[in-house]
């Protein structure tokens, strides 16, 4: 286990850099763990405030805004970490996190986290920046929801999904799809809002539906209906 999970930390960004002797001891102070598919690994209001780090897999960060309906803050990747904020502060969690697919985690106590930070200047830039980062993002998603309409709240999100699925020749496929209720969730909208809009997209022959996947078949259109460049 000490290799891999030496191979294991050298993918999480916040140690990158680091020697292989201070990852084997952060990697033996760390707890590994493998979760399933809608596996929660933490909870709204939980009072256990450890750090993690996703060596494998996607984890979503959410939390209920009443009627059924829910708030997705982020989706957390190999190589991020999430439940820092409680680790620094020692207040309650704020979302609730659950896998998205199968994913192996380290996860190390509050206190081991803040003398780790502590000992490694790299480590504590590279944390700086990222809480930095995550206030400017939360931000960002605050602006959109107050002064955007739904309408152009879709397309950003949409634009967002193809630079991260990748463009080619002015396309880009978003696989699997994502579903109507995952991106109201994330623009703060209803399920029927956002399958008027992708229907109207579709109609347009910015987007189709092709078996599971979404294609964005025209992104320089999608951007100039957003005209969020800036936003993106």
């Amino acid at each position: 286990m000490r290799t891999s999970a030496l191979f294991g930390l050298q993918k999480v960004d916040l140690f990158k850099g680091l020697g292989s002797h201070s990852l084997r001891e952060i990697a033996a102070r760390c707890k590994w763990t493998r979760c399933k598919r809608n596996d929660y690994v933490m909870r709204r209001d939980d009072n256990d405030c450890d750090v993690y780090f996703v060596v494998a897999g996607a984890l979503r960060a959410s939390a209920s805004a009443g009627r059924g309906r829910r708030i997705i803050f982020r989706e957390i990747a190999a190589g991020e970490m999430f439940g820092e904020h409680s680790a620094l502060d020692g207040r309650a969690r704020f979302a609730d996190v659950a896998a998205l697919r199968e994913s192996l985690l380290a996860s190390m106590s509050p206190e081991v986290f803040r003398a780790i930070v502590a000992e490694h200047a790299v480590v504590r830039e590279r944390l700086l920046r990222c809480l930095s980062g995550s206030v400017r993002e939360l931000a960002e998603r605050l602006l959109e929801r107050g002064a955007q309409p739904v309408q152009r709240r879709v397309w950003v999100d949409l634009l967002r999904r193809a630079r991260d699925a990748g463009i080619a020749d002015n396309r880009a496929r978003l696989e699997p799809a994502p579903t109507h209720y995952d991106i109201a969730a994330r623009v703060g909208s209803s399920r029927e809002q956002v399958t008027r809009e992708l229907s109207s997209l579709a109609r347009r022959g910015i987007l189709e539906r092709a078996g599971r996947r979404l294609v964005v078949r025209d992104v320089a259109a999608l951007e100039r209906l957003a005209g969020a460049r800036s936003l993106l």
